[in-house]
């Protein structure tokens, strides 16, 4: 039996919070494929990234946001912004915090602030209630739910996918009905594929790189090429921004750029179902985090949306 067209549901959803409480994480989890890369770092997300949550009666796209916080330069001006705008561009807003902190701190409420503002319906996602004891979680989350007036509140952990269908659950009940498919309903990401490749990189960087280094590295695809025989050619130059920042990366006898680019290579296999002979350089560029044509290459400027 067909379904009524009046009862598909389909719209789009902002996921908003502080730094590191696990946006991409839940993203990854709703979706059902890895859309969006994760670190146990701050500030991983440097893009609106879209993700697709496909189902028979339903379509969401779920915009993983940058987490709010006081920007340190232009790069981190534009994350902030290009968060702080979504909110008003979509049906609902997921605002997602960290529920192992044992209170709210000034980022959460000013997240809070910036969606009380707008008129797009919230839900609050309480997550990471893995690492609270069980006897402390319903006081935990009536901490964080004095932040604000939600549509409801879901506690989750995004790492273990509890709680995540009851997410789904609340958000589909707050979107619209009767409206399109969107995208093709075999799209889990509208991002091109170069993108995802850069972003597969940069994740293997956060996993190896110490201290400020992760921070001042960005990614850019040179070339992708099929060269045949089931094989991609990948060229990618990872720009830092001193030349101390290069020497760390590559790594004494290149033991580092070989590590990255061997975790890089299994994981950009996966995403194009070929094997890829992958060419990384290090590339010193001072202050590329101040370098509007440089922010415009790596798409995250908000101003331009």
């Amino acid at each position: 039996m067909a379904m009524n067209e009046d009862d598909f549901v389909s719209g789009f959803a902002a996921v908003v919070g502080f730094s590191n409480v696990g946006k991409s994480t839940l993203v990854n989890q709703l979706v059902g494929n890895k859309v969006a890369i994760v670190s146990r770092r701050p500030q991983t997300t440097r893009n609106r990234i879209r993700g697709i949550m496909n189902t028979e009666s339903a379509q969401v796209v779920f915009v993983d946001t940058p987490g709010i916080q006081k920007p340190r330069d232009r790069l981190e001006e534009h994350m902030v912004r290009a968060a702080s705008r979504t909110v008003n561009d979509v049906d609902v807003v997921l605002f997602v915090v960290d529920g192992s902190r044992p209170q709210p701190g000034p980022g959460d409420a000013h997240c809070a602030e910036l969606i009380a503002r707008s008129d797009t319906p919230a839900l609050l996602v309480v997550n990471k209630l893995d690492l609270v004891d069980r006897d402390e979680r319903d006081a935990r989350i009536d901490e964080y739910r004095e932040l604000g007036d939600f549509a409801a509140v879901v506690a989750t952990s995004a790492l273990h996918g509890h709680g995540i269908d009851i997410l789904r659950w609340e958000l589909l009940k707050l979107l619209p009905r009767g409206g399109p498919r969107y995208y093709p309903v075999d799209m889990s990401t509208d991002q091109p594929t170069s993108f995802q490749v850069a972003e597969l990189i940069r994740e293997k960087i956060l996993e190896l790189t110490e201290q400020e280094v992760p921070y001042s590295t960005a990614v850019q695809i040179i070339q992708m090429e099929d060269r045949g025989e089931r094989r991609h050619y990948v060229a990618a130059d990872i720009l830092v921004e001193r030349q101390s920042q290069r020497g760390i990366l590559i790594g004494r006898r290149g033991r580092m750029i070989r590590a990255i680019g061997e975790r890089s290579r299994r994981e950009v296999e996966l995403l194009l179902g070929v094997k890829i002979y992958l060419d990384l350089h290090v590339r010193v560029q001072k202050n590329w985090r101040e370098n509007m044509s440089i922010l415009d290459e790596l798409g995250v400027r908000a101003d331009r949306e």
